[in-house]
């Protein structure tokens, strides 16, 4: 009897932990998304002032999502919190945000042959990827993301247990995981086509159609062609 109550005992906490690693890697989603939306309106805004008319700023080719402020805003819920002190949270944030920036663009860069942003004309530049001044803004993010998004995060935790907020959850995971799939082909299809390589099969005739170079230019406005640095 007392090792059937043993067994029960795991399972049960076998199954709470297995619930608080769920309701956490939700809590992490949602912190991308609102992060990409917070992100794709800042761009917006900085684009209207250097440019003087809105420039699609857009990291995926479908909806408002720029996703490098996603994976900070990740980043600095990860990290941030610990830090114990306004300056620790200031300096903190403005070294992870500089290391993610870089890590994007490089990555950006290595993987479909263009950059969206360079800062090669600042002072105190990192090979044009962030720079002291960018650092800076996103110290200062963190700040505010401890301010004012993380007690926002923190009432995830009353809502997750809602059936409603689960499916909808659900149906925006499945969502950004197409988006950013489609994204992925996208891109890797134009690339062919700057090769002269002739679309082989549905998909790439598909990508050809619906997203060809004039779409994808205008939805990555800000990306410029490089020398691939594989």
């Amino acid at each position: 009897m007392e090792a059937v109550n043993t067994k029960m005992i795991i399972k049960e906490e076998e199954a709470t932990n297995k619930g608080n690693t769920i309701k956490e890697l939700s809590k992490v989603f949602w912190i991308f998304i609102i992060g990409s939306v917070i992100g794709y309106i800042v761009e917006m805004i900085v684009g209207l002032v250097q440019n003087g008319h809105f420039v699609s700023r857009q990291g995926l080719v479908i909806g408002p999502f720029t996703q490098v402020y996603g994976a900070g805003l990740v980043v600095y819920y990860l990290i941030v919190p610990k830090a114990k002190s306004n300056l620790q949270v200031f300096l903190v944030s403005m070294v992870l945000g500089g290391i993610v920036e870089y890590l994007f663009s490089y990555f950006q860069e290595y993987f479909f042959g263009t950059i969206s942003w360079d800062y090669s004309n600042l002072w105190f530049n990192l090979n044009g990827r962030t720079s002291l001044l960018h650092c800076i803004y996103w110290g200062t993010g963190g700040i505010l993301f401890m301010k004012f998004i993380y007690p926002l995060v923190q009432k995830l935790d009353k809502i997750y247990k809602n059936k409603y907020f689960k499916v909808v959850t659900w149906l925006l995971f499945i969502f950004i995981l197409f988006d950013i799939s489609i994204s992925t082909l996208a891109i890797q299809r134009q690339m062919e086509r700057r090769e002269n390589i002739q679309a082989v099969g549905i998909i790439d005739e598909a990508l050809d159609v619906y997203y060809p170079d004039e779409k994808l230019n205008e939805i990555y406005s800000s990306a410029k062609e490089t020398k691939n640095i594989k």
